[in-house]
């Protein structure tokens, strides 16, 4: 419960500000829109609120509240850099509106995608939608492109109503907090991260078919998809997906951590310990739920018992100094107690394997490598199921926290 000295201190700030001409965004609920190339809109909705420090923007996806501070103002314009993913707003504030741009900045050139914003907006794609006709809750077997292209994913999703949530998962990961509607027999579904921009439509042909699916994904991406109700749908087991090359049984890495310094596997501190090595990118929006996974509950516990956590960093650039600058967000935000190196290739290219060449069949970000205290790699892991997915992401981290005990548990060669 916020004080009466708080309430007070919030309005000399709201008072101070305007007398200075710094524009106040409107408290309450809101309803923005990106505008991708096809011309199709993306939205979400946000709210904002006012804080001791200053205003405060809540994304909402889902269950998923995304928090923004860094909010600033000159004249009628306002800026917003995302806590995250190298992205900003810069727009102009009109009344109880919003219209500019989304940017997000790219290792050589930047994405924008035309924004606007409406205050007292709580509607995510339609205000008085239509009755539905369907109800889509439960499992599906999905499929995203055509002929070669073609990628097989799995749909969850929950209806209440009008009201659709959800998400797709993948053999490299999910697809978050998707949230949308139901409107007669159309589907919507939309997820904006700080990130990545996605927006999901298709036609309900009836109780077990999904037809003419789209997903428009940035500015102007476009993949068409369709999915057939299958309670028994299952992806490839994540374990058996990356391996090592024959004849290895460790890997091998030295690389500068975000401080400059050069990080091995061969340092004392990772002698007779079980390691976790993380392969992530700070672009990379399963990365960040993996990431939020270790160093919440996870390495407060397993550390003192014995586990070490190392993030291998592929960024979209080979530019020392840039990755530092993303990194450095990234390890802010989550207060990342491990450390994170710069292995100086990019995700692309086939750079993870050229980086480390005793790896086979490398699939995707993150890809998380499981270590004994022996030094050799017992299970690889590919794609991370975060929070979005609900049950599979219980039964992840359940299955990671056994895996790690029973290492654990095991002693050490005497080296």
């Amino acid at each position: 419960m916020i004080s009466i000295k708080n309430i007070l201190f919030i309005a000399l700030l709201v008072l101070t500000n305007t007398a200075m001409g710094q524009v106040i965004l409107q408290t309450g609920i809101w309803r923005g829109a990106l505008q991708t190339s096809s011309g199709n809109e993306l939205p979400f909705n946000f709210t904002v609120t006012d804080t001791i420090s200053g205003q405060l923007i809540t994304i909402i996806n889902g269950d998923e509240r995304f928090k923004v501070t860094d909010i600033k103002s000159q004249g009628d314009s306002v800026f917003i850099k995302m806590p995250l993913f190298d992205s900003e707003f810069k727009l102009k504030l009109t009344v109880d509106s919003l219209s500019g741009n989304w940017i997000k900045h790219g290792a050589y050139t930047d994405a924008v995608l035309p924004f606007t914003a409406k205050a007292n907006r709580s509607y995510r794609f339609f205000k008085d939608p239509a009755k539905t006709i369907f109800d889509v809750t439960g499992r599906w077997s999905v499929a995203f492109g055509e002929n070669d292209e073609k990628e097989q994913v799995i749909g969850e999703f929950k209806q209440n109503g009008n009201k659709l949530t959800g998400t797709f998962l993948s053999t490299t990961g999910d697809y978050r907090f998707l949230e949308g509607a139901v409107n007669g027999n159309k589907l919507y579904l939309s997820c904006f991260d700080g990130g990545h921009a996605y927006i999901f439509t298709a036609t309900i042909s009836d109780d077990n078919t999904l037809t003419e699916g789209l997903q428009f994904a940035g500015y102007s991406s476009i993949t068409k998809w369709k999915g057939i109700r299958n309670k028994s749908a299952k992806l490839p087991d994540a374990y058996s997906l990356t391996v090592l090359k024959p004849g290895y049984k460790k890997i091998d890495f030295t690389f500068k951590d975000i401080n400059g310094q050069l990080v091995s596997l061969h340092d004392g501190r990772f002698k007779n310990k079980v390691v976790i090595v993380q392969i992530l990118g700070s672009w990379c929006p399963n990365c960040m739920d993996e990431t939020n996974y270790f160093t919440g509950g996870y390495y407060k516990k397993y550390h003192p018992l014995g586990v070490e956590i190392i993030g291998l960093a592929y960024e979209r650039t080979t530019d020392y100094a840039k990755s530092q600058k993303t990194l450095m967000q990234l390890k802010n935000h989550f207060d990342v107690p491990y450390p994170l190196l710069i292995t100086g290739y990019t995700p692309g290219n086939g750079d993870p394997q050229k980086s480390l060449p005793m790896l086979a069949n490398f699939k995707g970000f993150p890809t998380t490598i499981i270590i004994d205290k022996n030094g050799n790699v017992r299970k690889i892991h590919t794609g991370f199921s975060g929070p979005g997915t609900g049950d599979y992401y219980k039964e992840f981290s359940e299955e990671f926290e056994k895996l790690t005990d029973n290492l654990l548990a095991e002693k050490a060669k005497i080296k």
